[in-house]
Order: structure tokens, then sequence, then C-alpha cells
């Protein structure tokens, strides 16, 4: 029973769609060409909007650390701007000369950090710091 009704929608559907191919071979004839170049611009023009709008990356918005994980973990402000740099690759001496204090200082801070978070590398304190949200 089906199969006849699907047969007769295809050929209503086919049929239809002579009818319109017919129309649209009268309607350009009587149109100039100008239209037609001007409709190809239109929908080139929407569409270059359309395909730009998707490829352009979106602003990310600022990022703001994780104060309930920082808590959490137990971290103090300058364990904190030790990880930071850690995050930035720099050695303990430069950040014992960035933050003015003596590089042992550094070395204590670094073991407390990798305590807190459970970790034995700078890769890996960065790593779960970046997963807990405190560093971006």
């Amino acid at each position: 029973m089906i199969r006849p009704i699907l047969l007769y929608g295809i050929a209503l559907a086919a049929a239809a769609f002579l009818l319109e191919w017919l129309n649209y071979k009268h309607v350009v004839h009587r149109w100039s060409t100008e239209f037609y170049v001007a409709c190809i611009a239109v929908i080139c023009v929407a569409l270059g909007i359309w395909v730009g709008n998707r490829l352009t990356a979106r602003p990310r918005p600022p990022f703001a650390p994780n104060d309930a994980a920082i808590a959490a973990l137990g971290l103090s402000a300058r364990e904190y701007e030790v990880l930071e740099l850690l995050a930035a690759g720099d050695a303990n001496k430069v950040i014992a000369r960035k933050l003015a204090i003596s590089p042992n200082t550094v070395k204590t801070h670094v073991a407390r950090v990798y305590e807190k978070l459970e970790v034995a590398s700078r890769t890996q304190a960065v790593q779960r710091a970046q997963a807990l949200d405190i560093l971006p």
C-alpha cells in the first residue's frame, strides 16, 4: 500500500519540478542578464559574510583564577606567584631574582607547591593547576 503512494508522490514531485523548470526557462528570457549577476553577487556576499562569521575567532573572556581551588589547596599568595612563574618557564634563580628572595626560599616554595598539588615535576604542577583553573 505504501509503495504505490510513494511512487505517485515521486511522480507528482517530478511533474511539479518539470513545470517549474519550464516556467524558469520562460522567465530567463524575460529578465536581463544584470538581474542574474546581481542575484549571484548577493548570494556570494551573504555566503561570504556567513563563512567569515563562522571562521572568525571569538574573543575569550579574561582569565579569572579559581579562588575556591586555591583556598582548598591552601596555596599562599607567594606560592601562587611562584606557580605562575613556573608556568612561565622560569628557572629557580630567575624566580628568586624576580621575587627578590633567595633561591633556597624558591626551592622551598616549589616543594610546597608540589606537595599541595600532589605532583612530582614542574610540568605536572602546571598541568594540574590548569586542570583546576588556577592558571590560564
